[in-house]
């Protein structure tokens, strides 16, 4: 009788253990496990846990996995099978009070309880935010052995290797704006003024792009679809064949790359570029014009009969199918293509001459050094069109042509025969031309624009200008 009525006793104070510890839960305190509390009040007679050994039980029933219970035991935050945490022994020392006195609902023992769960959770939370803390803190410095220390690039001047690369790099367009302005300026040749020398002109760096080829190669076939179109718009009333058989077939015929090479600070290759114009007569540039390295000439250009004016040596002959003529074996022949059929016609002219008219009669076997033979590439045709002549006309001239090839291969370029001569007239130094102004007037191309921008050229110190006579 005695026992059952301790052990009635003993069911009545867990009763109310339980409904304070659904008060415990509606506050935010985190619930105890009741493993050794049953423990404790059963006087160590070992009732036991309603859940079984090994399971943890909730104060209103239920379980939960023994590993909550080991997660709790590793955190303080619960106790089972051997001996107390200190986060259970300090919940069992607030609940012998409130169980003393019965654990009513305003009872003392409640607010000490919940008091007590509150510094419970706010040490929780003080934990887990050093821990993130320390994990972040471990990861930086991890991250910064791995990298050599931090750096602050922007707040760093430039370094040697960066400085170095632009020395490496002398024709790229924007090299001197990465040089610092109290180092030399750089040399890209060894003449007296260099057409690649960054930073002399503003205006011709921002057009000049010396990534571009001025030959149509084997390894720049393709042409993007807008230069493939405005090419062949230039001469619309021919249809235009497949590019790629064409290109294909030509290189079966000549080598199809480009003999010129990158800047060299050790080289000075000096050019001429050599126009027809009529002021070339009486001027006596001949010797001049022939002290180049490169001599280029435009079209049907006689030097015969003219050595004294124009010289006699030539390297580079610029010609298109309707003005091709015989050339020299030491001279390359330039083709300069306004259309697929004129690819048709040297590849014809230099093999089996099936191909006599285009527009106009046309040379049916042209007598040339096939090895050096060259195109003319549309890209850097329409390069000019868009960054020089900005479409003043409708394509440039040959002239503006040959220039800015020159331009792109050469260290030093000089010009001759450009221009109306003294008295205003425009036309060729081997002929007298009564319609010496009908060039200007055909539409075609923007002379005076030209003009200008052969001047701007000479102004920038890019090229030397012979005016003649």
């Amino acid at each position: 009788m005695g026992f059952e009525l301790k052990r009635n006793g003993i069911y009545q104070h867990v009763l109310d253990l339980k409904e304070n510890e659904r008060r415990c839960v509606s506050r935010g305190v985190v619930p105890v496990t009741l493993n050794r509390t049953w423990w404790w009040l059963s006087g160590g007679r070992g009732l036991g846990t309603v859940a079984g050994t090994g399971v943890g039980a909730w104060p209103w029933g239920g379980r939960f996995l023994s590993s909550t219970l080991q997660r709790d035991r590793r955190w303080g935050w619960g106790t089972w099978g051997g001996g107390l945490s200190r986060g259970a022994s300090g919940r069992l020392s607030e609940l012998r009070p409130w169980i003393a006195t019965g654990g009513g609902p305003g009872g003392g023992g409640s607010s000490e309880l919940d008091k007590g769960g509150r510094v419970r959770c706010s040490r929780r939370l003080w934990m887990l935010l050093g821990t993130l803390v320390l994990v972040f803190l471990t990861s930086l410095f991890f991250s910064m052995s791995l990298r050599g220390g931090v750096g602050l690039n922007y707040l760093e001047p430039p370094s040697w290797e960066e400085s170095r690369r632009v020395k490496l790099v002398p024709n790229y367009v924007g090299a001197h704006r990465l040089s610092s302005p109290d180092l030399p300026q750089q040399k890209t040749c060894a003449c007296l003024r260099c057409v690649g020398d960054p930073g002399v002109s503003e205006w011709f760096d921002e057009n000049y792009d010396p990534d571009i080829s001025p030959v149509w190669t084997r390894d720049n076939i393709e042409l993007p679809s807008d230069v493939y179109y405005w090419w062949v718009m230039l001469q619309p009333q021919f249809k235009p064949h497949s590019i790629q058989q064409v290109l294909l077939r030509l290189f079966q015929v000549i080598p199809g790359r480009s003999p010129y090479g990158s800047w060299d600070p050790g080289r000075c290759l000096r050019c001429a570029v050599v126009g027809n114009s009529g002021n070339l007569r009486g001027a006596g540039y001949g010797a001049s014009i022939d002290g180049h390295n490169y001599v280029m000439r435009i079209n049907l250009a006689p030097t015969v009969g003219f050595e004294e004016d124009a010289g006699s040596h030539t390297t580079h002959q610029f010609m298109y199918p309707e003005s091709a003529k015989n050339l020299a074996a030491n001279v390359s022949f330039v083709l300069v293509p306004f259309k697929t059929l004129d690819l048709v016609w040297i590849t014809s002219a230099l093999s089996t001459g099936q191909i006599r008219f285009t527009y106009a009669p046309v040379k049916q076997f042209l007598r040339v050094d096939k090895d050096k033979v060259q195109i003319f590439n549309p890209a850097f045709f329409k390069y000019i069109h868009d960054h020089w002549t900005k479409h003043h006309g409708r394509y440039p001239s040959t002239g503006m042509l040959v220039l800015f090839f020159a331009l792109h291969v050469c260290d030093e370029v000089n010009v001759f025969g450009f221009g109306a001569d003294s008295r205003g007239n425009w036309h060729h130094y081997w002929e007298q031309n009564r319609y010496s102004g009908e060039f200007r007037k055909t539409g075609v191309h923007d002379a005076d624009y030209e003009a200008q921008i052969i001047q701007r050229l000479a102004k920038a110190g890019k090229i030397t200008v012979f005016p003649g006579k």
